[in-house]
């Protein structure tokens, strides 16, 4: 009954050897490898954040040229009394609120459809001139371009001022648009900034983004920029100071700071023999740990001793990554004392239920 019960005893998860025991070569489905320096070579993999070679290298967008969808307004200025947009007496018309539609084209009284998308305010303003000094002697025209939904971007999630937001002058680079959009509404250590274009997107570190000028590229009509807290985590398990969820931030996290981010080893209960770090590695990653080419995503539990010679430096070289589980088992003598303790307490226990009866 006793070894029953010491079987049924208390404990934060499985001991070392039983996780051994789930081991490929013991028939097991996990690659149980003790972290050596090839290892940390090997699996210091790090998905890094970035823009692609065609976001980088897009060109700005002319600030002045017209697209579709866009609004304008004119003012003809025409050189008679009685001209053919002006009324009786004014010397000019102005033409409010003209949008450009979806074929690049605007309607202009007298002078007919014209073709807008594509040109600067001071072409079309040619165009029409041209168009109108047939019918009427010298007349004056200008364009003025109100920025409309031809050149726009969406900015949305963790900023001050979520919106559409058009392409103008001031506004072409990414950096500005969020300025735009009255900057980021969380701590800009843990800010993540991803911007999607068409099928593609990118992503880079707010950080980052201020810090190198690669990071901050031209935006292009239709983007969708997204900021939001960054979510790549690992969890904390075992004979740890604490059993949680960890953001990693935008630092490189390795195993000796991920264990002390958590209390660091619990000195009642955790064997620095077994600390695990229990990862899906990419099929890439394993082939270069294992030292061989294996098929598909890999389940590796990495063995961490910290009690070797260089236990301490390789775990200081193991980076930790999003998803990670770090565990650390019980030491042996643990489940000897929580036998003891249950023995011990039965004896107790039966010794009052005596007394109690006599």
């Amino acid at each position: 009954m006793t070894l029953l019960a010491a079987c049924a005893l208390p404990r934060s998860g499985p001991n070392k050897n039983e996780i051994f025991d789930g081991a490929v070569e013991r028939g097991g489905d996990a690659q149980v490898i003790y972290v050596n320096d090839h290892v940390t070579r090997a699996s210091a993999f790090a998905p890094a954040y970035g823009f692609s070679n065609s976001f980088r290298n897009a060109g700005q967008v002319g600030a002045d040229e017209i697209r579709a969808g866009d609004v304008l307004g004119l003012s003809i200025w025409e050189n008679v009394d009685d001209g053919l947009l002006t009324s009786l007496g004014a010397s000019s018309t102005a033409l409010t609120e003209i949008q450009v539609d979806s074929d690049g084209f605007i309607f202009v009284p007298y002078a007919g459809r014209v073709r807008a998308a594509g040109s600067t305010p001071d072409q079309l303003r040619q165009t029409i001139t041209e168009r109108l000094s047939v019918q009427t002697p010298d007349p004056q025209v200008t364009v003025q371009r109100v920025a409309g939904d031809g050149a726009t971007v969406s900015v949305v999630g963790q900023v001050t001022s979520q919106g559409v937001y058009p392409i103008e002058r001031p506004t072409r680079s990414l950096s500005a648009m969020l300025a735009r959009a009255g900057g980021v509404a969380i701590d800009p250590e843990v800010a993540v900034v991803t911007v999607k274009r068409g099928n593609d997107s990118g992503r880079v570190w707010l950080t980052d983004l201020y810090a190198s000028p690669l990071n901050d590229i031209a935006l292009r009509p239709g983007d969708l920029i997204v900021v939001e807290e960054d979510q790549r985590n690992f969890t904390a398990l075992g004979a740890l100071g604490g059993q949680t969820r960890v953001p990693l931030g935008n630092e490189t996290i390795n195993a000796v700071e991920a264990i002390a981010m958590v209390g660091g080893l619990n000195s009642q209960l955790a064997d620095p023999t077994g600390v695990f770090v229990m990862r899906d590695e990419p099929e890439s990653v394993a082939s270069r740990v294992l030292g061989k080419p294996v098929i598909g995503t890999q389940r590796f539990a990495y063995v961490l001793d910290l009690t070797r010679p260089n236990g301490l430096f390789l775990a200081r070289d193991f980076i930790i990554r999003d998803g990670d589980t770090v565990y650390v088992t019980e030491a042996p003598y643990v489940q000897w004392q929580k036998t003891l303790g249950a023995i011990t307490g039965s004896a107790s226990t039966a010794d009052s239920l005596t007394s109690i009866g006599n």
